[in-house]
């Protein structure tokens, strides 16, 4: 029962962490956010196949570079590493502004009376909660949205201003 206790703290931490996370990356990178949103609701299934192929491709090479650098020497485990790093950080970007992207399409829908940054931490709570739905929520949605917004951000990159 202590164990529960302590993942519903943990989870409940990680919400509101990552609502704030995304309230700042909301305001600190509004422009990019808001040619990552138009992509989202104007191609959702387009953002959602180039974010699934360039995820799992990129995803792929920085998982073999990390596996072939962890039986190689020290240069040659330096020069595998840390391009599989900087893959992974791009990818991490990519993420974190999809997925602010994501929560702000969700604001409007939810919300669209609300002051910018309330609507904004809600749409992030409930989507927090809504991906923490066993099976559901791991396995379909948060895949979903991660694809979608990774694929709403390469594609806001290529979006005339």
């Amino acid at each position: 029962m202590n164990n529960i206790l302590h993942l519903a703290i943990i989870i409940l931490l990680l919400t509101i962490t990552l609502a704030a996370y995304f309230l700042v990356i909301g305001a600190l990178f509004a422009n990019r956010i808001s040619k990552t949103q138009t992509s989202l609701n104007l191609t959702p299934g387009r953002s959602f196949g180039v974010g699934m192929v360039n995820f799992l491709f990129f995803g792929l090479i920085a998982f073999v570079m990390l596996s072939l650098a962890e039986n190689a020497g020290h240069f040659i485990k330096g020069l595998l590493t840390i391009p599989a790093l900087l893959i992974l950080a791009f990818l991490a970007v990519l993420l974190s502004v999809g997925l602010t992207a994501a929560v702000q399409h969700l604001a409007e829908r939810l919300f669209p009376d609300t002051v910018n940054w309330k609507r904004n931490l809600w749409s992030a709570v409930i989507l927090c909660i809504a991906c923490a739905l066993p099976f559901v929520g791991w396995f379909l949605l948060l895949p979903y949205i991660a694809f979608t917004g990774v694929g709403a951000a390469i594609l806001g990159f290529f979006q005339k201003s």
